[in-house]
């Protein structure tokens, strides 16, 4: 049972105020102003990447080696409770279940059946465009970007807050809490809130950047399937419904709104994999997706910290600075949820649980989808690169999705998926934008309905605005400026990690 209305859940109205207020405004902004809102976020693109991009791949490696060395180390034994004799709330395929639709979303599904078209005609390492050496990097790269990498920048928020939350007992589901070793006195003053306001500029601006990757995975699919023209009005459409979803879920509370489409939506979607991969060409894909895992493991260290010194081409800032950027903005929100679902488990059991079942989820669909998708292009079966640059993505893999067995069924199939895997991954990012603007929420304890709710509205208001603005880029655009301040922060969460874990061995000791 929730205690949604406990009155110890008080709601900060200083900090959702001033966030709503960011938000309304930079989409009225996008609204009415479009062609200066495309040059800035323009300008902004190239400034960022190419020149704060090395900074993004130092706290991204960092945050890696950083976990693996706590889940190894006797503190890895921790368990997240005051009690530390406690269970796991949840089972361990539904706690993997829920980490992994609120971590990834409808967006796994366009990334993973269509990013290797982007590294197969640009590939990176000054690679020959269109050769099989291409075709090598382009079936490896997004197993890297979706790798443990990436889930260690979701990982790391998970880990600082299970700490303040369930070790130290500090009754605040906030960004802030996680860092007040460092913080101290300030965590509740100016410096604090700004920390909140910072986290949720990043969430609010991340999830504008996934919701308009999953609308229009849906949209393509509807339109291939019914001929409704694929335009602002149907996205539209499809983000009202989705809104809803995400309401509903939310209303419903963890345990039987968000875990229940979680553990229903990773079944439909092991269920696509498994068609597909059947359906072949199954040795194909089985042969490429061992070579990509070899090349990924084989070239990890260079992958991680190639950052192209003579400038030649723009792989490192387009994609791995983007994704980096992507996890950063989206890893308070990851955690503050992982957090709130992990009482029971230790602390090496959500490191190398987020890290291993993360990355596994997420290359199942690059090897399946992905190299599904890369077959039919090299053998000529379907022009899937000259979709893509022609249309879109989503437009491309809507059409290999109908040329399957049963296509109607299927794209019928991969639209459900979508709706569902946006409202599984932004129900719980209307859950802990509750939690994060609620002055206090204990061990046990859930925002109020009717606050969590009103985050699901407001999730769908700046995606509105940049589906209308358009372009890949300016969707990639949002996560970075989002995760920019984000980047200080991690560094603030590692050294308040190790100070909490002391102090919390030390209260063991004595």
């Amino acid at each position: 049972m929730e205690m949604h209305d406990q009155p110890k859940a008080e709601i900060d109205w200083f900090i959702s105020l001033a966030s709503t207020a960011m938000l309304i405004g930079a989409a009225i902004t996008i609204a009415f102003a479009p062609e200066w809102s495309a040059g800035v976020i323009q300008a902004t693109f190239g400034f960022i990447t190419n020149e704060l991009g090395i900074a993004y791949i130092i706290v991204a490696l960092s945050a890696f080696a950083f976990l693996v060395w706590v889940g190894c180390s006797r503190w890895g034994k921790l368990v997240l409770s005051t009690d530390q004799s406690a269970r796991p709330v949840y089972s361990r395929f539904s706690w993997a279940a829920m980490l992994f639709c609120t971590g990834i979303g409808a967006s796994l599904i366009y990334w993973g059946a269509m990013e290797w078209v982007y590294y197969y005609v640009d590939p990176p390492f000054g690679v020959e465009p269109r050769t099989d050496a291409a075709a090598r990097w382009a079936a490896s790269y997004g197993i890297f970007h979706w790798g443990p990498v990436g889930w260690a920048l979701y990982c790391l928020p998970a880990v600082a807050l299970g700490c303040s939350y369930h070790l130290r007992n500090i009754p605040v589901l906030r960004l802030s809490a996680a860092c007040a070793s460092v913080l101290g006195d300030k965590t509740d003053h100016w410096p604090g809130r700004i920390i909140d306001l910072l986290f949720l500029f990043g969430l609010l601006g991340s999830a504008a950047t996934g919701l308009g990757f999953s609308t229009s995975v849906v949209s393509a699919s509807v339109t291939e399937l019914t001929g409704i023209a694929n335009n602002f009005a149907l996205q539209l459409t499809i983000l009202l419904i989705v809104t809803t979803l995400i309401a509903y879920s939310v209303y419903r509370g963890l345990d039987d709104g968000i875990k229940v489409l979680s553990t229903f939506n990773a079944t439909l979607a092991l269920i696509l994999i498994a068609f597909v991969f059947l359906i072949g060409p199954t040795r194909f894909i089985l042969e490429m997706g061992v070579n990509s895992i070899g090349t990924v493991l084989q070239n990890f260290i260079s992958m991680a910290t190639w950052t192209d010194p003579q400038g030649r081409a723009s792989f490192v800032e387009s994609w791995t600075v983007f994704y980096w950027s992507w996890w950063i903005a989206l890893g308070p929100f990851v955690g503050m949820f992982v957090c709130k679902i992990s009482e029971g488990r230790t602390i090496r059991e959500v490191i190398f649980g987020m890290l291993g079942w993360g990355s596994l989820g997420c290359a199942s669909f690059f090897i399946v989808l992905g190299n599904h998708a890369l077959y039919q292009e090299m053998h000529g079966l379907y022009q899937v690169v000259e979709q893509v640059q022609a249309h879109s993505p989503s437009d491309a893999i809507a059409s290999m999705i109908g040329r399957l067995p049963f296509g109607g069924f299927w794209l019928a199939y991969l639209a459900v998926i979508g709706l569902i895997f946006t409202a599984t991954t932004y129900d719980s990012a209307s859950y802990t934008l509750a939690a994060g603007t609620s002055r206090r929420l204990q061990e046990h304890e859930h925002p109020r309905r009717w606050h969590r709710v009103f985050w699901a509205v407001m999730l769908g208001v700046l995606p509105t605005a940049l589906l209308f603005l358009g372009g890949l880029q300016v969707l990639q655009t949002a996560s970075i400026v989002a995760s920019m301040p984000l980047l200080v922060i991690y560094v603030m969460m590692c050294v308040s990690i190790v100070r909490m874990l002391q102090a919390h061995a030390a209260g063991i000791s004595d």
